[in-house]
C-alpha cells in the first residue's frame, strides 16, 4: 500500500531545488570513474538510523518508517527491506554500527560494551572510556603511554586494531566519504598525546592549537566529517590540507593514503572552495554558534546527513557511508518525545521531506537504483518506557517511585534506579561500579592488597538476582523482578561480549526489565513543593527510548536494500539476518573482499541470482541452510545464545554460599558447549566465506556434516536452558 500524501510530494517539491547547480560541486568525476566496482555499481550510499522503527511501538500509532514514505516506499518498491533483522549485544548505537561496518561480532571488532565501556587498571580499580573514538585510537588515550590499558579501542584477534572498513574501497580506487559515522571519523579534540588532534595533525599544528585554545570550535571543524582518499589520491590531490591516513597494524599495509579530516577541509573539496555545505532545505549547515561546519552527532537530522552524502557524490566521492540523529529525542527541549506526540510527528514528516529531496536530486545528478546500491538500517531498536496515550500527549514530568507517587496514565520516561537500594538493608557487596544502562555490565574492584573471593562475587550476584522493585508501568503497588537475564563472563563468552582484552571483560552483565536504567546512585526527583531530595528510584522524563537489553523489542530491527543485483521483494520476514551480515552482502555486490573472514553471511536470498558467485549458485539450498543454522548458533540474538543466556541466569541465581554445584556444573556446560560452537562457527564461517569471496570450497557432505553438528549443538543448548 502506498503511503505517500499529496501534501508531502507537495512538500517535497518545494524543497528540490531546480537543477543540481544549485549544490556547487568540485569537478572530480575522473576519480568516480576511478572506482572498480562489479555489477555496474557506481555508487554506493549507506545510511543508519539511530533508533529508526520499522514496527509500531504503540498500536494506534504508525512507526517510524511508515510515517517516511518517501523512504519506506523508495524501498519496497524498488528493493528488499527485511523486518527480521537483528542487532548485536550489548545492543547500542556504536556497537551496531560497528558490527554494521566490519561484519564482525563484538568481541572480534573490540566493542563488546557501548556506548561506553569499564575497564580494571592496573592497580585493580575501574575506569571508563567512551566507545566513540577514532578507528586507531587507545583505550587509555590520557596517559602518555597508554598505561592504564595499551590495547587498540578497536581491538580484535591478537590485541591489534581491527582493520578498517574503508580499505577495500580506497584500495579499488574509490574515495570513501564518511558523514558522523561513528569512529571513521575524528570523535573528539582531545590534545592529549594520544588524542586524535595529536595523532592526526600534530602537537604545535594549527589544528591542534585551535583545539587547544577553543575546543567548541574545533569541534565543528574537525570533527564528524571525514573523507578518506583513493589509492592514487582522489580527491585529497585538488586540496593541501590532506593528511596521511595512518592505520599502522592494517593487515596488508596502508602506506601512501591521505585522508580529509573535518569539515573544514572537507567542505571546500566537495563544493569549489565554497566554506559551508547547504541542507536539503538550502540553509546553511552550521554549528549552535552559526560557524559552519559539524553541528554535532545530536544535530545530525536527515536533512544535514543526506545533504553531506549528496554533496559529496556529487563531487565525485562515490562511497558515503552516514548517521543520521533519532527523530523521537527533542534536542531543542532536551527530553523525549512519546509515539504520535506532535514534535516527534512533525520531526517525522521533516524526514520524510529530506529524503523525497534526496532521491530527486541524486536522480537528477544521474545517480539511481540502476547504478547505485543503496543500504538503510538501524543501529538498533528501542523499548520505549512509558504508560498509554490515547491522543499523542504524554506527562512529561518528574514521578517519584520512592514515595509512592502515583505516576500518570500517559507518563513518559525510564524508571531511573540506584542498584545499590535494591540490595538487602543488611547486606553490604564489594566494591564496585557500573556502566549505567537497562543492561549495566558490572566490575567488581579487585585491589592488589585484599581482592574480593570468588565465594563474595557470587553472593553479590545472588543478592542483585533476587532483587525486585516497583515498576509503575506494570504494577504500581507490588515490587516485581527487576533483573530479566544475568550473564557472567562465561555466559559473555556465548553471546561475543568477550573481547582481546581481558581488562574489558565485566564481572557481569545485569539485563533488566527495559523500563529501568540503572545507576549506582540516588537520581533528583524534583517534585512537590519544596521538590524532593534525591531518591532511589524516579521516572525521569527526559528520557525514554531503551536500549541494550536481551529482548525482542530492542533486538529486532530492519534492512533495506535497492540497487543492481538485488531482488525486489518488498518488505519480507522470510530470512533471519543480523548487522553482521550487511558488509559481506555489500561486498559480495561489489566484487570487494576484507582481508579476514567476516562473521556474517551474504544474504543471498536477496539478491539476484547473477549477483552471487559461482559457488553460491552451485550448493545454494545447502549453502542457505547451513547459513541458518550458522546465524542459529553464532548470533547474539540466535537461539543459541538466548538458551545460554537462560541457563546462565538460572545458574546465577541459584545456590548459597555452602552449596554452589548447580552453578558450577551449568557454568562447565555452558563453558564446553561455547568452547564447540565456537570450532564449528569458525568452521562454517570458512566454509562460507570462500562459497562467497573464493577460496577451497566445501563439499556437499561437509556442508550437511556441518549442518547436523550446529543442529545438535542447538538441541544441547535447549535442553541445558530447560533444566537449569
Amino acid at each position: 500500500m502506498k503511503l505517500a500524501s499529496v501534501a508531502a510530494l507537495v512538500a517535497v517539491q518545494c524543497l528540490v531545488p531546480s537543477t543540481a547547480s544549485a549544490h556547487p560541486a568540485a569537478n572530480t568525476n575522473s576519480q568516480t570513474r576511478s572506482c572498480s566496482l562489479n555489477n555496474g555499481i557506481q555508487h554506493v550510499i549507506s545510511i543508519t538510523f539511530d533508533n529508526t522503527h520499522l514496527t509500531r511501538d504503540r498500536g494506534g500509532v504508525a512507526s517510524d518508517l511508515e510515517q517516511m514514505p518517501n523512504l519506506l516506499n523508495f524501498m519496497t518498491d524498488n528493493g528488499t527491506v527485511s523486518d527480521n533483522n537483528h542487532t548485536i549485544l550489548i545492543s547500542h548505537t556504536a556497537g551496531g554500527i560497528l558490527t554494521s561496518l566490519t561484519g564482525l561480532y563484538p568481541d572480534r571488532h573490540g566493542l563488546t560494551v557501548t556506548n561506553g565501556y569499564g575497564y580494571f587498571k592496573p592497580d585493580g580499580s575501574t575506569a571508563f572510556s567512551t566507545a566513540f573514538k577514532y578507528w586507531t585510537d587507545l583505550v587509555d588515550d590520557v596517559t602518555p603511554t597508554g598505561a592504564n590499558d595499551p590495547l587498540p579501542n578497536m581491538v580484535t584477534t591478537g590485541g591489534v586494531t581491527t582493520p578498517a572498513p574503508w580499505v577495500p574501497y580506497t584500495r579499488a580506487g574509490c574515495d570513501y566519504g564518511g558523514v558522523s559515522t561513528a569512529n571513521v571519523v575524528l570523535e573528539n579534540t582531545k590534545t592529549t598525546p594520544a588524542g586524535d588532534m595529536t595523532k592526526v595533525f600534530g602537537t604545535g599544528s594549527t589544528e591542534w592549537n585551535e583545539a587547544k585554545m577553543n575546543p567548541a570550535l574545533a569541534q565543528t571543524d574537525f570533527v564528524g566529517i571525514a573523507i578518506h582518499c583513493a589509492q592514487g589520491g582522489g580527491i585529497c590531490n585538488s586540496s593541501a590540507n590532506a593528511k596521511d591516513d595512518l592505520l599502522p597494524q592494517e593487515p596488508g599495509g596502508y602506506t601512501g593514503f591521505k585522508g580529509l579530516f573535518g569539515a573544514k577541509y572537507v567542505n571546500p573539496a566537495i563544493t569549489n572552495n565554497q566554506p559551508v555545505v547547504k541542507d536539503m532545505s538550502g540553509a546553511d549547515i552550521t554549528d549552535p554558534a552559526g560557524n559552519p561546519g559539524f553541528p554535532g552527532f545530536d544535530g545530525m537530522p536527515a536533512k544535514v546527513s543526506l545533504a553531506y552524502v549528496a554533496q559529496m557524490q556529487e563531487a565525485g566521492v562515490p562511497i558515503t557511508f552516514a548517521y543520521i540523529s533519532d527523530a523521537h529525542d527533542n534536542h531543542d527541549l532536551r527530553r523525549a518525545s512519546g509515539p504520535g506526540e506532535s514534535d516527534y510527528v512533525a520531526a517525522l514528516h521533516a524526514y520524510d521531506q529530506a529524503f523525497g529531496a534526496f532521491f530527486d536530486r541524486l536522480a537528477a545528478d544521474g545517480i539511481n537504483k540502476s547504478n547505485t546500491l543503496f543500504v538503510f538500517t538501524s543501529d538498533e531498536n528501542d523499548h520505549f518506557a512509558g504508560g498509554t496515550s490515547t491522543d499523542g500527549t504524554w506527562s512529561h514530568t518528574f514521578c517519584n517511585v520512592s514515595g509512592g507517587q502515583t505516576c500518570p496514565a500517559n507518563q513518559i520516561g525510564e524508571v531511573t534506579q540506584n542498584i545499590k537500594a535494591l540490595l538487602p538493608n543488611t547486606y553490604t557487596p564489594p566494591i564496585f561500579d557500573m556502566h549505567f544502562d537497562s543492561a549495566p555490565t558490572v566490575y567488581v574492584a579487585k585491589p592488589t592488597a585484599a581482592p574480593p573471593t570468588a565465594a563474595q562475587i557470587r553472593e553479590f550476584e545472588r543478592k542483585l538476582a533476587a532483587a525486585r522493585g516497583i515498576d509503575p508501568y506494570v504494577d504500581p503497588s507490588s515490587p516485581r523482578d527487576v533483573m530479566l537475564f544475568m550473564a557472567d563472563t562465561v555466559g559473555e563468552k556465548a553471546l561475543h561480549m568477550v573481547n582481546a582484552d581481558p581488562r574489558r571483560t565485566p564481572d557481569f552483565t545485569y539485563f533488566a526489565n527495559p523500563d529501568y536504567f540503572l545507576t549506582t546512585t540516588n537520581t533528583a526527583c524534583p517534585i512537590g513543593d519544596p521538590p524532593s531530595s534525591k531518591v532511589a528510584t524516579c521516572v525521569d522524563y527526559h528520557f525514554a527510548w531503551s536500549h541494550g537489553d536481551a529482548t525482542e523489542d530492542i533486538g529486532r530491527t530492519w534492512l533495506g536494500l535497492v540497487g543492481p543485483g538485488v531482488q525486489n521483494l518488498g518488505r519480507t520476514s522470510a530470512t533471519w539476518s543480523d548487522h553482521a551480515d550487511t558488509r559481506p552482502t555489500m561486498l559480495a555486490l561489489l566484487g570487494l573482499k576484507d582481508s579476514y573472514e567476516p562473521d556474517g553471511a551474504i544474504l543471498a536470498d536477496f539478491l539476484q541470482t547473477a549477483a552471487v558467485s559461482r559457488d553460491l549458485r552451485a550448493h545454494h539450498e545447502s549453502l542457505v541452510r547451513l547459513h541458518k543454522v550458522y546465524k542459529d548458533i553464532a548470533a547474539p540474538f540466535g537461539p543459541f545464545a538466548h538458551d545460554t543466556l537462560v541457563a546462565s541466569t538460572h545458574a546465577i541465581a541459584s545456590g548459597s554460599p555452602s552449596d554452589d554445584s548447580h552453578y558450577t556444573s551449568v557454568e562447565n556446560s555452558i563453558a564446553s558447549l561455547t568452547s564447540q560452537r565456537d570450532t564449528l562457527e569458525a568452521q562454517m564461517r570458512t566454509a562460507l566465506t570462500n562459497a562467497t569471496f573464493g577460496g577451497p570450497t566445501a563439499s556437499e557432505q561437509e556442508l550437511k556434516d556441518m549442518i547436523a553438528r550446529g543442529r545438535h549443538l542447538l538441541d544441547q543448548a535447549s535442553a541445558l536452558a530447560a533444566n537449569s
